[in-house]
């Protein structure tokens, strides 16, 4: 899944160690879904936009089935 977590984080001076302790995961776990390797949960995804304080939306982008 395509998204903005790199940019959100620099945004808010955030390492990969500090967000991720932030939100209860590895560094790792930030790593891939930075890389798009990894999408998170659901319940992960409304913790990392109630912590930027914006819509899912925002940072995770939805791709449209062809």
């Amino acid at each position: 899944m395509k998204n903005k977590l790199r940019i959100f984080r620099a945004v808010h001076k955030l390492t990969q160690e500090e967000l991720a302790e932030k939100l209860g995961v590895t560094r790792h776990s930030i790593i891939a879904i930075e890389n798009e390797r990894y999408d998170p949960s659901l319940g992960l995804a409304f913790k990392i936009s109630d912590l930027f304080g914006v819509p899912i939306g925002d940072i995770f982008l939805h791709e449209k089935l062809k």
